[in-house]
């Protein structure tokens, strides 16, 4: 029995044809993918803290990380009278402040934080999902370059001091409770990390 004709390719037999679909649309999306990447500003996204600029990192990929997270993380935080990522510490940043506050932030994050929640994240079976802010956080530190000249000392100052408000706040609380909480307040850092991402 001869092979029916399907959609115009005469006796193709059907798994071939369904093969040669996949194909097609495997290489129209990755044709979209590259016309995408060669369009004007797509290589351009970008973390823009003052002077300092921050490429492949993804906003989304921050957040997805974290809302795997976030239910585990807010439902251990039984201490709601306290914010460590509060108003004085991110509120009205002057974009050359950035810099050396982001820094200093996702350093502590980086080795208090997760250095110390590790065990934990085995525990509550959310490793991986720590493992890649971890990772984001390290790639963004590892590119953010503050200005360490005397003229820019005031401005160190400045991002210094809120760092101070967010620490001490930290350190008021059992470690424990203050790890639980600066996990949970990931959101609160994201949100203001984002003000920064240019397209």
């Amino acid at each position: 029995m001869e092979e029916e004709e399907v959609q115009g390719v005469p006796s193709c037999p059907p798994l071939l044809v369904m093969a040669s679909r996949m194909q097609m649309a495997t290489l129209t999306c990755l044709s979209l993918l590259l016309l995408w990447s060669q369009m004007p500003g797509a290589q351009g996204q970008k973390f823009q803290f003052g002077p300092c600029q921050v490429k492949g990192v993804v906003p989304q990929k921050l957040w997805e990380a974290f809302w795997a997270v976030k239910d585990t993380m807010q439902a251990q935080d039984n201490i709601t009278s306290v914010r460590l990522l509060r108003q004085e510490v991110l509120q009205n940043v002057s974009a050359a402040e950035s810099c050396y506050l982001v820094h200093t932030l996702l350093e502590f994050y980086l080795k208090t934080v997760f250095k110390n929640y590790h065990n934990r994240t085995v525990e509550v079976r959310t490793l991986k999902s720590f493992s890649t802010l971890a990772n984001n956080f390290v790639l963004i530190v590892s590119q953010l370059q503050p200005s360490q000249e005397n003229e820019m000392f005031a401005i160190r100052d400045s991002a210094h001091r809120r760092f101070l408000l967010f620490r001490r706040a930290f350190k008021q609380l059992d470690m424990e409770a203050a790890l639980t909480k600066a996990l949970g307040e990931v959101d609160v850092l994201l949100t203001w990390m984002q003000k920064f991402y240019k397209f």
